[in-house]
């Protein structure tokens, strides 16, 4: 872990992906390496809880609306795309001298993109909420979805002749796929009708303890327990098991705490899973087969890449569109790895084909911030000159084909931190006056009275990564902090601030201190809570004197203007 932060800090300050960094951790303490070399075992058995807990996060953050969003393009496209470096994978393969069932594997762990690696290019771009890159997100989701597939059917495909070194027939291999179907159509026919009505409910009765603890533990057990349940009870893998049940809790208004609680754990863990990676990479693969790395590199890098470019210009979406499809598949990452090592666990590949793999994905990793600079300047030069630009746009070329879901239903609304007995409040004088809100409160039993009043609301922890932008913050006016959580103010100020800069936002605060901090801030309005119940105090004293009301006004309003709150604001 340590070396892993220490690696993975160097890599963000050369602007690297971190995984790449993670990678190289894993490999300086392995055994191939000079030095200390870290427990393998060990190393390994935390790695499949990695796995496990990364399959989790994929499961929470499905959304068959993004991928309905962009079908027309991302659906087809990443099939054809993957079958078409599949089969570059697998004939590669036979110049290797492996059998076919080798080279479908390691075509197939070619053919998938990195999400993670994908996000930090968007992300790095600018691009991420553009209409091209939601296309390369739903791209990738359909390869997501894919993986899920092929960890069930490996294990049966490794019982074909020439597959994993076995002599099996064809009956035997087709009754097993069939078991195999048969066993993870009981694990999602459980998972859909008991899990559904289950995990969401049982982890709703935990939410209802108050206890962010149980909760965070209730989560863990689910994903775990469903995880090692599916491999005990239906013979599928806890990968597979552990992505179910992010799927299952998906559907539920659990979800985006539910992720928030876990993230920590799950990128602490998904960390471990890079690094056992890393130590199981033999460095000698580059000198012993430096070909068959620059095969796998090529069609990683500019196979599939190019493959997927015109695929997306054979469905008539822009040349910048394609660019984009292309440079972020220009790489391999966790799913690759995940692919790989149940290959080599199945006897379905050599072990040299994890180093290989390894080699061609730490390479297209380092290298991808580059394809993804070259994208403006090449389709700069294109649209300098039509005469060629001609030849890759066909005639009706759009961007309107892409179908935008906006998840937010509401725009230029007030996001409410919080719906207490000030929340609330709050909340009556918006709706008397029609002014939308919704609100953001950890507080389960809370949010089962606002479902019912028919309020728009999103449960979870304001101040935890990702939980405002669900509450629409982007197209929102105004935040209004009402929790009395003084420790989370500050980071909800930071993440709405991150979100939306222009958004005003109004904190309610106890003490002078906080007050000019949360100025510093750039917090606009801060209602100190002793100083306006002295200012109410005050207009109740001046009306029992009998003072008129235009004077009572002008009293309160020079108090209120010389309250050292406004003064913090004012100067900052």
């Amino acid at each position: 872990m340590g070396l892993a932060f220490i690696l993975g800090l160097l890599a963000a300050r050369l602007k690297l992906p971190l995984l790449l960094g993670y990678l190289i951790a894993g490999m300086a303490i392995g055994p191939f390496s000079p030095g200390f070399v870290a427990d393998v075992d060990l190393a390994t058995q935390l790695s499949e809880i990695g796995v496990s807990l990364l399959m989790f996060g994929v499961g929470l953050h499905f959304s068959i609306k993004d991928l309905l969003s962009v079908r027309k393009i991302a659906l087809p496209g990443a099939i054809v795309q993957i079958l078409v470096a599949t089969a570059m994978g697998a004939i590669a393969a036979q110049f290797f001298g492996w059998g076919w069932g080798a080279g479908i594997v390691f075509g197939l762990c070619l053919s998938v993109a990195s999400t993670v690696v994908l996000l930090r290019a968007l992300g790095e771009a600018g691009i991420t909420d553009t209409t091209n890159g939601k296309i390369a997100i739903g791209w990738l989701v359909v390869e997501d979805l894919v993986t899920v597939v092929a960890l069930v059917v490996l294990p049966a495909l490794a019982l074909a002749p020439g597959g994993g070194g076995h002599d099996g027939d064809t009956g035997g291999v087709a009754t097993t796929l069939l078991l195999t179907v048969a066993k993870v159509g009981a694990f999602v026919a459980a998972m859909l009708v008991i899990g559904k009505a289950v995990i969401p409910r049982l982890l709703g009765r935990v939410a209802r303890t108050g206890s962010r603890e149980l909760f965070t533990l209730g989560v863990l057990a689910v994903a775990l327990g469903v995880a090692f349940g599916a491999a005990g009870l239906f013979g599928v893998s806890p990968a597979l098991g552990a992505f179910f049940a992010g799927v299952v809790i998906s559907e539920s208004d659990l979800s985006y705490q539910a992720n928030a609680e876990t993230l920590s754990l799950q990128e602490a863990f998904t960390v471990l899973f890079f690094v056992s990676v890393g130590m199981k990479f033999d460095p000698q693969v580059m000198v012993e087969h430096p070909l068959h790395v620059l095969v796998a590199l090529a069609i990683v890098m500019v196979g599939k890449s190019l493959a997927a470019l015109f695929i997306t210009l054979l469905f008539r979406y822009p040349l910048l569109t394609g660019l984009t499809i292309a440079a972020s598949l220009a790489q391999i990452g966790e799913f690759s790895f995940i692919l790989i090592n149940l290959g080599i666990h199945l006897n379905l590949v050599p072990k040299v084909a994890l180093s290989i793999v390894l080699a061609a994905a730490i390479l297209s990793i380092a290298l991808n911030p580059l394809i993804f600079h070259t994208i403006n300047p090449i389709n700069q030069w294109l649209a300098n000159h039509p005469s060629i630009l001609k030849w890759f746009e066909r005639p009706g070329c759009s961007d309107d084909q892409f179908e935008a879901d906006d998840p937010v239903a509401i725009s230029n609304h007030v996001v409410m931190i919080g719906y207490g007995r000030v929340g609330k409040t709050v909340g009556s004088a918006l709706s008397a006056n029609g002014i939308p809100f919704v609100v953001v409160d950890l507080d389960r039993v809370t949010t089962d009275q606002i479902k019912q009043e028919g309020i728009s609301y999103v449960f979870g922890d304001a101040s935890r990564k990702g939980i405002l932008a669900h509450a629409g913050l982007h197209n929102a006016k105004l935040v209004i902090v009402a929790t009395p959580a003084k420790s989370s103010v500050r980071e909800i100020v930071r993440s709405a601030r991150a979100i939306n800069p222009a958004i005003s936002i109004c904190v309610r605060s106890h003490e002078i201190e906080d007050a000019e901090n949360l100025a510093d801030l750039g917090v606009q309005r801060i209602v100190l809570g002793e100083f306006e119940l002295a200012l109410e105090m005050s207009k109740v004293a001046l009306d029992r004197y009998g003072v008129e009301q235009e004077a009572r006004r002008s009293t309160i309003a020079a108090l209120r203007s010389s309250g050292l709150v406004n003064k913090a604001v004012a100067r900052k």
